[in-house]
């Protein structure tokens, strides 16, 4: 890999591409469960655009605040702050690009609620979780999850021009959904996080309570899947999709809150990953329950 490539690779690596692209994934899922037709592709194309790069913005921040407890964790003490392959003063210039860019373009080539929703989604992933929930209480992703769970909102808007309740429920979902992904995480990544001091549940109260804090969400994310159907914003096979995902995923946990000692951390990652799964193909089927009905 030459300089150029090198350096090309360090600015995306600011810009977590893999977390914008769920991010996106479920923008979409707003986009076209708002509509019965089909969406304008220049809507399409310039509220992803936006939505993107105003995210990627808001992902650099992220990696400048923590450059120095990502210098504690194995995860993360590779990333281009930590090793000053890119200089903070950079990294700054960089994040304001892209956030400035985002924003216009979803001023003037989508609508005004769109950007003040992003902007709102931004500020409170880059400084409210970011610089000070993150730090300060072990509840950290459950607040800070409210920005997380914002884009099917931010994509439903920007077809609509207009807040309706349905998008909202896609917002609690990822809402609910966010504490047993990242717990399964937390649990697994236990010692880096008490490294670098961050107060994650695992490390404040313990992997005894946090595992039973992720089944009791999960618990929570499966009851909350099934109001899409009950509003009648969905039919017949994404309610049956969302029991039996609900059910494989409460299972996930449940043998994740019997584990113990070596097997542990095996599972726990195990529940991590196919958290992710469980929503793409949650939303998945939303979509497709929708296009047939």
């Amino acid at each position: 890999m030459n300089t150029y490539q090198r350096r090309f690779q360090d600015y995306l690596t600011l810009c977590k591409p893999k977390v914008i692209l769920v991010m996106l994934i479920t923008a979409w899922v707003g986009m076209l469960l708002s509509t019965k037709t089909a969406v304008p592709l220049n809507i399409f194309i310039f509220a992803t655009l936006g939505i993107a790069l105003s995210g990627s913005s808001a992902a650099v921040i992220n990696h400048l605040v923590d450059r120095h407890i990502d210098a504690k964790m194995s995860r993360t003490e590779h990333r281009p702050l930590v090793n000053q392959r890119i200089s903070p003063r950079h990294a700054v210039l960089f994040s304001i690009f892209l956030g400035v860019s985002g924003l216009l373009i979803l001023n003037f080539l989508v609508n005004v609620l769109t950007t003040l929703l992003t902007l709102l989604t931004v500020f409170g992933y880059a400084v409210l979780y970011t610089l000070f929930l993150k730090r300060c209480t072990p509840q950290n992703i459950v607040i800070g999850g409210a920005a997380g769970a914002m884009p099917p909102l931010l994509g439903w808007t920007a077809v609509t021009g207009s807040l309706s309740a349905f998008p909202w429920l896609l917002v609690l979902i990822i809402f609910a959904w966010t504490p047993p992904h990242f717990w399964a995480l937390a649990i697994y990544r236990k010692e880096d996080y008490e490294k670098a001091n961050i107060p994650m549940l695992p490390n404040t109260h313990g992997i005894p309570f946090t595992k039973v804090y992720l089944l009791l969400y999960t618990l929570l994310l499966w009851a909350i899947t099934l109001l899409p159907y009950v509003v009648q914003m969905s039919g017949v096979l994404y309610l049956t999709a969302a029991i039996i995902l609900g059910a494989i995923f409460l299972g996930y946990s449940i043998v994740l809150y019997r584990s113990d000692g070596a097997r542990l951390n095996r599972v726990a990652l195990k529940t991590f990953s196919f958290s992710i799964l469980y929503l793409l193909l949650l939303f998945t089927v939303l979509l497709i329950d929708h296009s047939i009905a």
